[in-house]
């Protein structure tokens, strides 16, 4: 099970800065736990003399810049430590998630070096990572949330990767701490039944005219398929010992053949079991399965256009927002878009009034500043020469006047400091619709994205639904 921690080193007591380099490094280079060393890799550094490079850089990022931090707060390197389940990886493949995380944690603009450890029961990385950039002008700063951040980093990889991680860990100091069954949770790997009614679903959804051609379907996906006695069906997949018979008893209510013939025929299943258009799909469950098999015709329809990435990214985000359901994350989406266009139309229609109030403040200025050169043009008994004089002034109060019939239609004439009290009431609902827009918008972008990625993945697309409906 992949858990990760991010750790700051710092100068130790009493040790110079070189010392305490050494001092960090020599515990991740020890031969017997790296296979003498042949489970170390590294990037833009050499982990035999990385102390000293990284020293090196520190003392360049002084003279180029001219900052030092003292040396109490000066931080030397930071370190990952990341373990995995025990059984589930190889030190070399270990090493190779380990390389790979510290390249995207640092967006290769640090100097790292990885060394995997075997000296335990579970194999783990230790990831050293130097604090000052290559080009030595700047240095990581470490934020509110890194380690959280570093953590799913190293979540999404491992999920890419088909191992399994900790979903949600909890401290000692956060509560009753959880054993490790319990850590486990939604990440347990899928039984081989679960991976059956999986690839049963996904089968189905390709809309087979017959029960001989879904079970053709299914021998494509990589399951053995055998005929017994009084028509009995039973499958088997690869690593799988026993033959899984085909019938509710085993699989669950809906799973039996007749439930099958009947989804295939687009009649109620006898059993009462789910059909096509509501069944609840187990959507971590079913995700797994196509990432471990990698086999079915959904699944290579799917990454054709998308690949591992996508779909670790979004199991990760069901997984944290508890989506385990077609269901739930379909009406998941629905809301957030409906919410998202009503903040649209709450913005568009707080800009509307902010854009009359400006063109009422505007007419008031106006027609204050241009009623006494009317008042002067009707005294002078309309003359020509003083219109003439005063044409620019008369036509601006003339403006203001249409504005006043045109904006508030027979109303009274608001007095200036409320338009400007109006105006700094609507500017401040607009500040606090558009901070909730945004977190909206990002909502309703990754939610949508993740029923996309699931309806392609499954084969719900638009048009399949409406063929569904149809018959």
């Amino acid at each position: 099970m992949a858990t990760t921690r991010l750790i700051a080193r710092h100068i130790s007591k009493g040790e110079t800065i070189a010392q305490s380099l050494t001092d960090s490094f020599d515990y991740g280079q020890n031969p017997k736990k790296t296979r003498d060393g042949e489970l170390i890799s590294a990037y833009r550094c050499d982990p035999k003399t990385a102390d000293a490079e990284f020293l090196l850089s520190k003392a360049q990022y002084k003279a180029i810049t001219g900052r030092e931090q003292k040396k109490d707060a000066d931080i030397l390197c930071y370190q990952i430590r990341q373990a995995f389940l025990p059984g589930e990886i190889t030190p070399e493949e270990a090493n190779r998630i380990g390389y790979e995380t510290a390249m995207r944690w640092t967006k290769g603009n640090h100097a790292f070096f990885v060394t995997t450890h075997i000296d335990r029961h579970h194999i783990h990385n230790h990831i050293y990572y130097n604090s000052t950039s290559l080009d030595c002008t700047r240095k990581f700063r470490d934020f509110i949330g890194s380690a959280r951040a570093v953590r799913r980093l190293s979540d999404r990889i491992c999920l890419e990767n088909g191992l399994s991680y900790i979903a949600h860990p909890k401290l000692h100091s956060k509560g009753k701490f959880k054993h490790y069954g319990e850590w486990r949770g939604d990440t347990l790997p899928p039984t081989f039944q679960e991976r059956l009614k999986a690839q049963i679903d996904a089968c189905l959804a390709e809309k087979p005219p017959n029960m001989d051609a879904f079970l053709q379907a299914m021998a494509k996906a990589g399951y053995e398929v055998k005929r017994g006695r009084g028509g009995t069906i039973s499958f088997r997949a690869e690593g799988q010992e026993r033959f899984t018979r085909l019938r509710s008893s085993t699989l669950g209510k809906g799973y039996g053949p007749e439930d099958i013939q009947a989804v295939i025929e687009g009649r109620p299943a006898p059993s009462g079991g789910r059909t096509e258009s509501t069944r609840k799909v187990s959507l971590i469950i079913d995700i797994q399965s196509r990432m471990k098999n990698g086999k079915g015709p959904a699944y290579e329809r799917w990454a054709k256009i998308f690949n591992l990435k996508q779909m670790a990214a979004t199991l990760q985000y069901l997984q944290e927002n508890g989506l385990l359901e077609y269901g739930q994350l379909e009406k998941r989406a629905t809301e957030a878009a409906d919410r998202f266009h009503v903040l649209s139309e709450q913005i568009k229609s707080i800009e509307g009034a902010m854009s009359t109030n400006a063109e009422l403040k505007g007419a008031v200025m106006d027609y204050a500043k241009t009623r006494p050169v009317l008042s002067g043009y009707k005294s002078a008994k309309y003359s020509k020469k003083y219109l003439a004089e005063h044409e620019a002034e008369i036509a601006l109060y003339r403006a203001a006047q249409e504005t006043f019939r045109r904006v508030l239609s027979g109303a009274k004439l608001p007095k200036m400091d409320a338009l400007k009290a109006e105006s700094q009431k609507l500017a401040e609902e607009k500040r606090a619709a558009y901070r909730e827009y945004r977190a909206v918008r990002k909502d309703m972008q990754e939610v949508v994205t993740a029923k996309e990625n699931i309806d392609r993945l499954f084969g719900l697309t638009d048009a399949q639904k409406n063929k569904e409906q149809e018959r």
